[in-house]
């Protein structure tokens, strides 16, 4: 395929998934909008029209929370082929939602939008009317799941990291009971195979957890200390770091000093804080469990994500040398995993595979960093990937082999995105 044929087959797909004011990740296996999919999403569509890409932003935090919180879900139509839909989460919610949420990308998906804007009115009006928003947010973070005040939030659930079924989560995740929940029937399995999906102790796990906030009739204020898991997951603080300073850039730009401050601040401290997950044995950073204390020896992409945000030179260039080291044990990079790991599972989506919006971020990160060479390998990989497999939500890392969903939406959206950069890359 040629670049433009690429360029082609993945606006085909954004327009496909399109619902007017939002975009559903896949047909069939995700038929509502994802919080940080919406996002990133975003960056793919400004390339084909600016103004559904801000629409689909404003579409996502016009369901924020009073006390702040964005969920990962909107369930903006009934559609039963998702379990578990609306009437588990239960969150009472004028649009049904979810009760959790998700990697806070938006900040950084404002700013690029506003940086390579056409329309310059437009999006500053537009970045504008968000900016407080998504200010809100980060401040919900902060006050939610950073109780202690050590710069650094913790998830709940593991579906708030997006990376559902990580090998990181699994020691911690033992501690979530699996008895006493109410019968239910999986529907991800009818879409996918159930070979490349977690496992249903797993969503026993996952539904325990949902049943017990909604039993605190999802009060924030609780439900940080009322989890059995809590993990402090460098990726995660790493996205909302670099959305951090990116707000901050977008205040300072749109004369909001206040907003900039306190967003400025919380990257700093932020970063700081990062710093006590970091592993000289293996090369970047880890999860720390934050109900025993202590770091996970799991080493998942999740602590190479911290590229994306702006850790230092140094820190950046031992992440791009671990990648290049993961490099010489697998065909297409970025693994989610390390393959030497013996938990390793090739195609079982967050314990293996690659995932094209992971590579994205790592890749933006490095090449910030000035760590072109290896930004350039994630790139030249990912687009290797779309001509092996497709548009599919995740790959065998050593084969190529699609899994999960197809016809993606964040990886069409990415694809566009990496295009586009490498008409400007060395």
């Amino acid at each position: 395929m040629t670049p433009n044929d690429i360029r082609s087959a993945a606006a085909e797909i954004l327009r496909e998934n399109d619902r007017g004011a939002y975009t559903v990740p896949t047909k069939g296996l995700y038929p509502f909008q994802w919080n940080w999919d919406s996002c990133l999403t975003a960056l793919g569509l400004a390339q084909l029209d600016e103004n559904r890409a801000w629409t689909e932003i404003e579409t996502l935090f016009a369901h924020q929370w009073p006390d702040g919180m964005v969920p990962h879900i909107i369930f903006h139509v009934y559609d039963d082929g998702y379990f578990p839909g609306p009437d588990v989460w239960a969150t009472g919610r004028p649009t049904p939602t979810s009760g959790i949420t998700q990697p806070p990308v938006a900040g950084f998906a404002l700013r690029r939008l506003f940086e390579t804007a056409t329309d310059g009115e437009m999006a500053k009006r537009r970045a504008r009317a968000l900016l407080g928003a998504v200010d809100r947010w980060h401040a919900w973070f902060y006050a939610m799941r950073d109780p202690a005040g050590e710069g650094l939030v913790a998830i709940i659930h593991p579906w708030e990291s997006g990376r559902d079924n990580s090998i990181d989560w699994d020691d911690a995740f033992e501690r979530v009971p699996r008895d006493g929940i109410a019968p239910y029937t999986r529907r991800d399995t009818q879409h996918a195979d159930p070979e490349h999906r977690p496992t249903n102790a797993q969503y026993d796990r996952y539904l325990w957890l949902v049943e017990r906030f909604r039993s605190l009739g999802w009060d924030n204020t609780k439900l940080h200390d009322a989890s059995p898991f809590q993990v402090v997951d460098p990726g995660f603080n790493a996205i909302l770091i670099r959305s951090c300073a990116d707000l901050a850039w977008l205040a300072d730009w749109l004369d909001e000093p206040e907003i900039a401050r306190l967003n400025r601040e919380r990257a700093t401290r932020g970063l700081a804080a990062l710093e006590t997950l970091w592993s000289a044995a293996h090369g970047q950073y880890l999860c720390r469990d934050r109900r025993t204390g202590a770091l996970i020896d799991s080493p998942s992409v999740g602590g190479l994500l911290p590229a994306f945000a702006p850790i230092s030179p140094a820190r950046a260039q031992a992440i791009a040398t671990r990648i290049r080291t993961l490099a010489a044990s697998t065909r297409y990079l970025v693994p989610s995993h390390d393959p030497a790991d013996p938990r390793f599972a090739a195609k079982r989506y967050w314990r293996g595979p690659t995932w094209l919006i992971v590579n994205y971020m790592i890749a933006d990160g490095l090449t910030r960093a000035g760590e072109w060479e290896t930004a350039n390998a994630i790139r030249s990989a990912s687009i290797d990937l779309i001509t092996t497999g497709g548009f599919a939500e995740y790959y065998d890392p050593h084969t190529g082999e699609p899994c999960g969903g197809g016809r993606f939406t964040w990886t069409a959206a990415m694809v566009l995105e990496f295009l586009k950069s490498g008409e400007t890359q060395p």
